[in-house]
């Protein structure tokens, strides 16, 4: 019996698999479990510093599994909705959604939970909480309006309308789609660059960036100037040198490219 996650881990980038495409990669107990599991193991390994998320097949993941759930009903639900959220969002670690296929409701809800989404053209987004009579419990609510817009999220969320990939780029909810083919390759080039990037000052700046999405903006910039300060006092005349001289670098690369 195959596993329902994979995970693959190379030069600082692990891609975590979800594995089930005979079902869609429908979130049955057994894969929010391992899901769960896989990102509080990631949050504490020294190997991976971005981590990229997929799905197998044709969805990235059309949801809970109905199947079971019809069988069990929500309230016999073995897996906390709060571990999941946390585990997935609490690495500290880049994360880079992969959205290749389908990614509805609570599949949509994860791939809300990326720092980044990058899509393939067969991807399709669709919240049908409104047509399950369940009310959204992992974030979709209040991420989806922070990337569309209020009147594009209520769109979504009350037509239970499928979003094509074309659109959901124009409305700012993927940065980019590219050929299906080159998705992986793409996203994992968009890895090894970040991996570039000083550790200690990109989880500040990624803390930073996630302050501001609750808070106002004068919360943002009074914990930018706290972070700031604290920063500064730690870092070298020597390691400042050392990090412009490799932007500088890297700026003559890419305008020779």
């Amino acid at each position: 019996m195959s596993e329902v996650i994979t995970t693959e881990t190379r030069d600082g980038i692990t891609l975590v698999t979800l594995n089930r495409p005979e079902a869609l990669n429908a979130l049955s107990v057994e894969l929010r479990l391992r899901i769960t599991e896989t990102f509080q193991r990631l949050r504490d390994d020294p190997d991976t510093k971005v981590i990229i998320l997929t799905g197998a097949g044709r969805a990235f993941s059309a949801g809970l599994d109905l199947k079971e759930l019809g069988q069990a009903g929500l309230r016999s639900e073995k897996v906390s909705s709060v571990d999941l959220h946390e585990a997935v969002t609490g690495t500290g670690k880049p994360l880079i959604g992969a959205i290749n296929g389908f990614a509805v409701t609570g599949g949509f809800e994860i791939a809300l939970m990326c720092d980044i989404l990058i899509a393939s053209p067969q991807a399709r987004f669709a919240d049908t909480h409104v047509r399950m009579g369940v009310v959204p419990g992992w974030g979709l609510s209040q991420r989806l309006l922070r990337l569309v817009g209020s009147s594009r999220a209520k769109e979504i969320s009350f037509t239970a309308n499928y979003v094509d990939a074309e659109t959901a780029e124009r409305w700012g909810l993927v940065n980019r789609v590219v050929p299906a083919d080159e998705l992986i390759p793409h996203c994992m080039n968009l890895a090894r660059e970040i991996c570039q990037a000083d550790a200690l000052t990109l989880a500040t700046v990624h803390e930073l960036i996630d302050y501001g999405n609750s808070h106002t903006l004068a919360e943002g910039l009074a914990r930018e100037a706290i972070l700031s300060a604290s920063h500064q006092g730690d870092t070298s005349a020597e390691a400042l040198e050392e990090r412009r001289l490799k932007v500088q670098s890297r700026g003559k690369q890419l305008n020779q490219d």
